[in-house]
């Protein structure tokens, strides 16, 4: 289908239109306006176009008045499951309107995307992004769950939600849009975690974001994410008659929605069986295959001689599924189906185990001081956090002022490293969700790498949010691009050697060599050794900056020349928490790029 048709009524709409469309070039303009326009291609008459092209394109903007847009696609209009997106825009670009299609067409999200290209004012008229409400007829493709599977009437249950009628949510397992859902959940609307504890009289709708089906009462709405395998075996050769439908008789009579499955799992020797194939394109999924060695020695419940005697491990369909889940536990022990004979397959099921509600450690970096700088997702990963475990030396404590109610908040800087892992252990083990904040971002002498060592031993998943680093806050507050055209292309972050020794190869004054814009953490206590070290190849004069706390409320910033940068230091009581810039990049203005030469071609310039 062909992308977005932009109808232009009038002369006065050829601005506006040939804006979208150097924007948006996937567009394609019809001008029904007097007068050739070379870049458009004439029509005669907006109705007749209409009718003719309604179903040929993704959306329809009209630019012109809104009466002509609705008699053109009056007689045209379908349902909104299959009707295009259309967006009205006035030919002098004051408002960009939704007129039709505004969630499932995607008509409100296009009417943003062009009224911010214009400057125009977005009217949207749908009641829930009026209210601030989800969009529960496209949230699903939001987070790529499967598509809505309604019990009673899905328009119904809709009304009633955003009528704000009292609605439970139901959330056993756990991703992005899990995480959206909890973090955005509207006064009405109750949390629930598992479907025993919901009293379904309480409620008018049920939304549940779930793998499997449960005996519900109430309009419900099921969203279903991508989150099981269904591991398989079979005899060689095997009839695929009937197979794809036995499996889904008895997933649903064990509760487990087909729909969420994701891949199928096997061992090599049986990823090309006829049944497979059959199997994954009937479903749509993918296929992970394995060795014999990768699936012997995974503990399953219910090993087979007879199979180990044929593929020399003692299970394929219980191994597979939980070697490509990284899981240890099946939903669905090994069930065995013969349809005719010699026809035998087995198969299992498992869960992602990121996907299961279990502890969960997310490592993340706070950013260089100022709470505003830390990632969006970092934050809204501090809001929902039981424990907040900081480094409380090196993290302003007004970071963990995004806590929710209720939450324990901890720094870090008087434990030990046995200490810190107990205490995140003890929420771990509840099926609690910790953060572990770390100053900067974590990768950068972040003390991350021991902590990581213990989860993995003991079998803890965990997760890194990046974070914006103080090198990054110093190029800023410095107001310097640390790379100069021709001149300087690489940045340097190292530290000096104090207590912990540096490796033989990376002695400051080697590094130095390259005279590279270099970024010296934690070395403000020897200042006068790194002064010594970078003056062996960096000229006396080279610029440098100390940056104290940057971003911080006591922010200090002071700039200077090599040969005196010891001496601005101490000077001036700087600590450890100070950033040592130096290189000729600091405040350079000369040097510029070709990017944005008219004569540097690239794909979006010709």
């Amino acid at each position: 289908m062909k992308k977005i048709a932009i109808i232009i009524a009038s002369y006065q709409g050829l601005k506006p239109a040939l804006r979208i469309h150097q924007a948006l070039p996937e567009t394609e303009l019809f001008y029904a306006g007097e007068g050739k326009e070379n870049s458009c291609t004439s029509i005669d008459s907006i109705p007749a176009f209409v009718a003719a092209n309604f179903t040929s394109y993704e959306a329809l903007v009209f630019i012109g008045a809104l009466g002509i847009c609705v008699r053109a696609i009056a007689p045209c209009t379908q349902s909104k499951y299959t009707d295009p997106a259309v967006v009205c825009i006035d030919s002098t670009s004051k408002n960009a309107i939704s007129v039709l299609s505004g969630h499932v067409g995607g008509a409100n999200e296009l009417t943003h995307r062009l009224a911010a290209i214009l400057g125009a004012f977005p009217v949207i008229t749908t009641q829930s992004d009026n209210n601030g409400f989800w969009a529960l007829d496209t949230i699903h493709n939001r987070f790529d769950w499967g598509d809505i599977e309604p019990v009673g009437s899905m328009n119904e249950a809709i009304y009633r939600f955003v009528n704000r009628r009292p609605t439970a949510l139901l959330l056993d397992i756990q991703d992005d849009g899990t995480r959206y859902l909890e973090r955005t959940v509207p006064p009405h609307v109750d949390i629930y975690y598992s479907f025993q504890d919901i009293d379904q009289k309480r409620y008018e709708v049920l939304l549940i974001v779930s793998p499997f089906i449960y005996p519900v009462l109430i309009p419900t709405l099921y969203y279903r994410p991508f989150v099981l395998t269904l591991g398989f075996g079979c005899r060689e050769n095997c009839d695929p008659s009937g197979v794809r439908e036995y499996i889904v008789a008895r997933l649903i009579e064990a509760g487990i929605s087909p729909a969420s499955l994701i891949r199928l799992a096997t061992i090599d020797i049986k990823k090309d069986e006829p049944v497979v194939d059959v199997i994954t394109e009937s479903f749509i999924i993918a296929i992970d295959s394995y060795s014999p060695d990768e699936l012997r020695d995974i503990t399953v419940p219910n090993p087979s001689e007879k199979v180990r005697e044929v593929t020399s491990t003692p299970s394929v369909a219980e191994a597979a599924a939980l070697k490509s889940t990284q899981n240890t536990r099946l939903l669905l022990e090994k069930q065995k189906g013969k349809l005719s004979e010699g026809n035998d397959f087995t198969f299992a099921v498992a869960m992602d185990r990121t996907a299961e509600r279990r502890g969960f450690i997310e490592i993340v970096g706070a950013g260089p001081g100022d709470p505003e700088l830390i990632s969006v997702k970092g934050k809204h990963f501090l809001e929902q956090a039981d424990l907040i475990l900081y480094a409380g030396s090196l993290v302003p404590v007004e970071l963990t002022y995004y806590a929710k109610p209720g939450a324990t908040v901890r720094s870090s800087a008087d434990m030990t490293l046995e200490e810190q892992f107990a205490l995140m252990k003890e929420f771990y083990d509840r099926g609690l969700f910790i953060v572990r904040l770390h100053t900067g971002d974590p990768c950068i002498y972040g003390a991350i790498q021991e902590q990581m060592a213990f989860f993995d031993e003991y079998g803890m998943d965990y997760h890194i949010t990046p974070g914006i680093s103080s090198f990054l806050a110093a190029a800023a507050a410095l107001q310097s691009q640390f790379t100069i055209p021709e001149k300087v292309q690489t940045i340097i972050l190292t530290r000096g050697e104090g207590r912990t020794p540096m490796p033989e190869k990376e002695k400051l004054h080697l590094l130095a060599r390259s005279q590279s814009t270099m970024c010296i953490f934690l070395s403000a206590s020897i200042v006068d050794q790194v002064q010594s070290e970078l003056m062996q190849h960096y000229p006396p004069t080279t610029p440098v900056a100390a940056c104290y706390h940057l971003t911080w409320k006591d922010e200090r910033i002071y700039r200077g020349e090599l040969q005196d940068l010891a001496k601005i230091v101490k000077e001036n009581n700087l600590t450890l928490t100070t950033m040592i810039v130096v290189g000729d990049a600091i405040d350079n203005r000369q040097g510029l790029s070709k990017l944005y030469s008219h004569q540097f071609k690239h794909l979006f310039r010709n």
